[in-house]
């Protein structure tokens, strides 16, 4: 009776929890807390507490990794030059209407 409980608590916070996850950021203590938590429950006895810990400090360790690799590769993108205003100008340049 109480593993009924316990699963049906389970399957409504992940059904909850569901639109809150859409965000794609890797990583994370949360996300790496509750999973080294659940697969330290898992090993046995006392683990739990000790996979939350282990699992956090990897989630923070992913998410870092990440972000680091999406500045660079956001500074590997050519970039519009500024003109001499000091603006971004996107629009394409003037047609002086000789070709038609």
């Amino acid at each position: 009776m109480f593993f009924r409980y316990t699963a049906f608590a389970l399957a409504t916070t992940a059904l909850l929890a569901l639109p809150m996850a859409a965000r794609a950021e890797p990583g994370g203590c949360m996300k790496g807390a509750v999973a080294g938590g659940v697969a330290g429950h898992m090993v046995g006895s006392g683990h739990g507490k000790g996979g939350a810990m282990a699992g956090c400090a990897a989630g923070m360790a992913r998410r870092h990794h990440a972000r680091k690799e999406a500045g660079q590769n956001q500074q590997a993108q050519p970039q519009n030059e500024p003109t001499a205003s000091g603006t971004q100008d996107s629009r394409p340049a003037p047609d002086d209407g000789a070709a038609r």
